[in-house]
Formats: C-alpha cells, structure tokens, sequence
C-alpha cells in the first residue's frame, strides 16, 4: 500500500520543472477577433476565463508563445501585482498567450503536472507569495526567486497522481456544479426575457400602448392589464447596511458582514474576501440585517448595478451587508424575490440603474432613485405563475452553490495534509467517487 507520508523529498522549483519562464510584458495590440490574451485578472480560483479576456493577433500571439507557450498539464501563475498568488492548471489544449504571468512546466519524470499544480495552491507555497505583499511597492515575485525556492514533495510518481486524483475529484465537481448553476441561472432569465421583456408570457393580449408604456417597453403593443409603476411601489423596504467606524479590519470573528466584492449573481460568494462586524455592533443595527429572499444591489463604485440574492440560509443563515449594499425586499404579489432579481439582471434595467448617478467624482445611486425605477409588472396571477415555473431553478442554483462551497473546504482542508505527508492516500480510498460525502473521522 502506499503511504503518502514517506519518501518526501526536496528540491527548487527549477530542477522539478522543464521551463520556469513568464509571458509577455508588453501590450500588444488588441483585436476583436484573435487569440486569447489572459492577464493575471483572468486566473480566479484555479479557473482560466477565457470569455472576457482580451485577443491578439496570430503575429503577436507567435511573438508571445516564443518563449512561453501554455500547455495542457502546466501551472500558471500570476506573480505581479494584486493577483500575486493567484494559479490556475492548464487543462485545455486551447492555444492562447499570457501576459505577466508566470509559466511553470513540470518534468514529467520528476513530478506530475496536476500535482504541481496542488503544490502551487498549497500553504506552504503560498506563503512565498505572501511574504511579498509587505510595503508600499507593486508585489512582484522574479523567474530567480520562483526557481529557486525549494519545495518538498512526494517522490513516487504514483503517489502524486493519487493525491491528484483525489483532489481534482473535488474541483471536478466544483466546476460541474458551477456549469449547473449557470445553466440554471440562464434558462431562468430567458424564460423571464420571453415573459416580461419580449411579452410573449402565456394567454397575454396585446393593446395600444400608451406614450409611458412604449417608453417603457419599445413597442407599440402593450399586455393588457400590466402597468408601468415605480418600483418602490412593489418593495417593502430599501435599506443599506454598514460597518464600525474604521471598517471591519481585523475582527476575525464575528458576523459577517457583505460588502460589493460579493455582489455577483446567484450561487456566487467568495467567502475568503469576506468580513466580520462584531457581535455586539451586529445586534445594535437596525438597518441592513439579510433576510431570507432578499436581493442585494451594488450601488456605489466601479460596477454599480450588480445584483445577488440571498435565499435558503446561502450565503449565510445570519448576516449583514455594509454601506455599499442595498438590500430590496420585495412585497411578494405582482413583484416576487424571484422575478425581482430576474429583472434587475436584465441589461437593460443595469443601464436604467447606472443613467440615475448624478455623481461624476464618486459613482452611486441613492435610495429616492432605485425607489423611482420604472419597472414593468404583470397582474398578480401571472405573477404567481412565473413564480412557479422559476423557482425550482433558483431553489436548485442555490442548493449547487450550498454543495460547491462544503467542497471547497473539504478540499482545503485535504490539501495541506496530503501534500505535507501528514494524511495518507488509502485513508481516503472511495472519497474520490464520492467526495462530497462527510470526511469527518478522516480530518480528526
């Protein structure tokens, strides 16, 4: 049987791997259609997103692989700036180029690709990386400082491809649930799109529409028995939360407190980002305390107009959000928590969202203006049948991101001790086909 708690070994990073090498530091010229350009905003909790990444042309793009090209089985690695830390694993054979971010491309004789991977997200690793971040200069990591930084690692080629099965079975998951969601969130949206934006909701009769509701709608036909009202007129409250003076630095336990980092769609929470208000403070706000079905708005900043819902005890059955959040209830009868949310992810209602910033210097919207949105709502039998047809797909969409995040810790507490030794893989055997499953006498 293997023991995954021997036969440790230690080297620099450079005699594991083939090339330790990092991408261009230029900026080659963009181009609407071409060859991905992933930056080090691209690499976010292990995933490469090549959707909204930038495309460069076949010449720039041969420029770039010259001296790294991405492979299926490298590790990127992102060792300049605020991402610093930040990896992902190669796995597509997807040409593309990168741009200050680091390449590492394992020897497959001496350690395997994923397993290097898992060893670059691992504490000990990590903490290279963060020993950088102190100071008032940009954190950068240098190609010396990265090969020659010693690692420990298990020199059985089998054993690392058995802790690299195990915990991609988690990451596997995370993803597939993660593609779930999104599937999820999407039909929901086209199904509310075809209903409410295109007017094509089931037994609806069309009418002349009136100058407000051609304004409101972009047609000439109107449903007969909507109406375009202010949406304060279909919420029960508006409210903003917000922090102890000097902010919520430092309190590491306590209840936690949202801030507009995690305002980014249903089932999408970074818990590692997040923040604690103190206990007492918590139970002396009055304002701003998450109830269930509640819908959270971005309302200041960079990305005003992003939207998130907290429904079902996710992302926590006891929390807050700060002064950049509102939260919107909704009153339940021709606006449900459902369609509310639906609506406010519609481009179109962001934009309205956005043109109501008065501030040029400061970007926000205040209560008044989200209370004076005009929104479109359907009688309240409608209303109640779209409910109905919608929500086992948000109600599924969260119990995913429920099931994502007990993975994610199982995961996290799995890494550290197989890659150190301390947990053996055949303590593990069938966590791999199942490794959703409890862990408990296993972590103990």
């Amino acid at each position: 049987m293997i023991r995954t708690t021997l036969n440790l070994t230690e080297a620099s990073l450079g005699e594991v791997c083939r090339l330790v090498t990092d991408g261009t530091h230029d900026t080659p010229k963009r181009v609407a259609e071409g060859y991905p350009l992933i930056k080090a905003k691209e690499i976010v909790g292990g995933r490469i997103d090549f959707e909204t990444c930038d495309q460069i042309s076949a010449e720039e793009h041969r420029k770039v692989i010259a001296r790294s090209k991405p492979e299926l089985g490298d590790t990127l690695f992102a060792h300049i700036g605020a991402s610093l830390g930040e990896a992902a694993y190669v796995n597509t054979k997807r040409e593309f180029s990168i741009k200050n971010i680091a390449l590492f491309k394992p020897d497959p004789a001496t350690i395997e690709g994923r397993y290097l991977y898992y060893l670059v997200i691992s504490p000990q690793f990590q903490a290279l990386a963060k020993g950088t971040k102190t100071g008032s200069a940009q954190p950068f990591l240098g190609l010396h400082q990265l090969r020659s930084h010693r690692i420990r690692f298990h020199k059985d080629l089998l054993v690392q491809n058995a802790i690299a099965s195990i915990l991609a079975a988690y990451d596997d998951l995370i993803e597939t649930n993660s593609r779930r969601i999104e599937l999820l969130e999407e039909m929901a949206r086209a199904i509310y799109r075809e209903w409410f934006v295109e007017s094509r909701a089931p037994g609806v009769r069309l009418r002349q529409a009136t100058a407000e509701e051609r304004q409101a709608v972009g047609r000439d036909q109107f449903p007969e028995g909507w109406e375009v009202q202010r949406l304060g007129d279909h919420l029960r409250a508006i409210e903003a939360g917000k922090r102890p003076k000097g902010g919520a630095t430092g309190v590491e336990n306590g209840v936690p407190s949202i801030g507009a980092e995690n305002i980014d769609g249903i089932g999408q929470h970074d818990y590692a980002s997040e923040k604690f208000v103190p206990r007492r403070f918590f139970e002396q706000m009055r304002r701003g305390i998450v109830r269930d079905r509640d819908v959270a708005l971005y309302k200041d900043g960079a990305h005003i107009g992003r939207s998130s819902y907290f429904r079902d005890g996710f992302p926590h059955s006891e929390c807050c959000v700060n002064e950049h959040v509102f939260l919107l209830r909704a009153s339940g009868k021709r606006l449900t928590p459902n369609a509310l949310y639906l609506w406010l992810q519609e481009p179109n209602t962001i934009f309205a969202i956005r043109g109501t910033n008065a501030n040029a210097a400061q970007p926000g919207v205040n209560q008044q203006s989200v209370d004076g949105l005009k929104i479109v709502v359907p009688d309240t039998q409608l209303a109640e049948r779209f409910d109905h047809v919608v929500e086992p797909m948000l109600a599924s969409s969260v119990s995913l991101a429920k099931r994502i995040h007990v993975l994610r810790q199982t995961r996290e507490l799995l890494l550290p001790r197989l890659m150190s030794g301390e947990l053996s893989v055949e303590d593990l055997e069938g966590e791999a086909a199942d490794p959703a499953q409890g862990l408990e006498e296993v972590m103990k």
